[in-house]
C-alpha cells in the first residue's frame, strides 16, 4: 500500500476499486492466474531507467492477456520520520528503481550515505516510521500513510520521469480505436532473423513503439523479442504482418490489444 503500482492501478480502476498489495512481479501474475484477484497491475517500463526485466520475464511462462496499460508521472519525495535525526541520516531506503531515478540528486545531497534497496517505496516509507537514522524515497501517498514528513520534494534527476504500467488479466479487451498490440516472438537462430521479423511491420505500413530483447532461458545464447506495435490484433494490416512472420519464427504470441494509455 502506498506504492506508484496502487497509484496506478486507482487511475485505472477509479477510488472505488478493491486493491491487495503483493510483494513480487511474480506473485501478481500468480494471484491473477490463479483467481485471487481478477486483474494485476505490473510496471514494464521508465523513462528514465528503461525496462522492467521481470516483467517481460513473467509473460515467458504465463498465459494471461495484457487488457490495459497506465502512463503516471513519478515524483520522489525524500521521507523521514518524526523520530528522524536529520542530520544524522545514516542509510537510505527505497526500491532500487528509485535510488537508480535520483542517483544524481543522491550523490550531491547525501554522498557517501549508505542506499539500501527494498522490495518497494512502500516498504522503505514503512521501516523508517520507527528509526532515528533512517530516511525514504517514496511518493506522496506513502508519506500520507505511514504519517511521514517529506523533507524534499521532486528528487527525481529527470523532471520528465515517467513510468508505464501495464494491466493483466484472463479475458482480453475490447478494440477502441486507439489501441497498442504486445507480441511475443521467438525467433530462429539464423542469420537474418530479426529483419524477417521486421520487414512485414514496414511493408503492412505499422509503426512499432517497442522491441525488446531477453533470453530464451534454458537454452543458452537464444532470445526472443517483445514488440508493441500501434494497432490492434483484428486490424488487417497486423493480421496480414503477423501472417507473413509466423513461418519464420519458433512462436509468435500475442500478449494482448488495449487502448493506448492516456497521460
Amino acid at each position: 500500500e502506498g506504492t506508484y503500482t496502487q497509484a496506478a492501478a486507482i487511475k485505472h480502476f477509479g477510488q472505488d476499486a478493491i486493491t491487495k498489495p503483493i510483494t513480487t512481479i511474480e506473485e501478481v501474475f500468480r494471484e491473477v492466474e490463479s483467481g485471487s484477484a481478477h486483474y494485476g497491475v505490473v510496471p514494464v517500463e521508465n523513462s528514465s531507467e528503461g525496462i522492467v526485466n521481470h516483467t517481460l520475464d513473467c509473460f515467458k511462462t504465463s498465459h494471461l492477456h495484457v487488457i490495459g496499460e497506465v502512463e503516471l508521472p513519478i515524483h520522489h519525495q525524500f521521507l523521514v520520520s518524526k523520530n528522524t535525526r536529520r542530520d544524522s541520516i545514516k542509510q537510505i531506503y527505497a526500491h532500487q528503481q528509485a535510488l537508480a531515478q535520483c542517483r544524481n540528486w543522491l550523490d550531491t545531497h547525501y554522498p557517501g550515505v549508505e542506499r539500501v534497496a527494498l522490495s518497494s517505496n512502500a516498504e522503505a516509507a514503512r521501516r523508517i516510521r520507527n528509526e532515528w537514522h533512517s530516511a525514504a524515497i517514496a511518493g506522496d501517498v506513502a508519506a500520507q500513510i505511514y504519517d511521514l514528513d517529506i523533507l524534499h520534494t521532486n528528487i527525481e534527476d529527470n523532471t520528465e520521469n515517467t513510468t508505464r504500467f501495464l494491466v493483466i488479466g484472463r479475458e482480453k479487451a475490447a478494440r477502441s480505436g486507439q489501441d497498442k498490440t504486445s507480441l511475443l516472438i521467438a525467433a530462429h537462430d539464423k542469420a537474418g532473423a530479426l529483419l524477417e521479423i521486421l520487414q512485414p511491420f514496414a511493408q503492412h505500413q505499422i509503426t512499432l513503439t517497442s522491441i525488446e530483447t531477453r533470453p530464451a532461458v534454458p537454452e543458452k545464447w537464444a532470445y526472443v523479442f517483445f514488440i508493441d506495435l500501434k494497432g490492434h490484433i483484428d486490424d488487417e494490416n497486423v493480421i496480414a504482418a503477423l501472417n507473413d512472420i509466423r513461418p519464420h519464427v519458433k512462436e509468435l504470441r500475442v500478449l494482448g490489444s488495449y487502448p493506448i494509455a492516456v497521460l
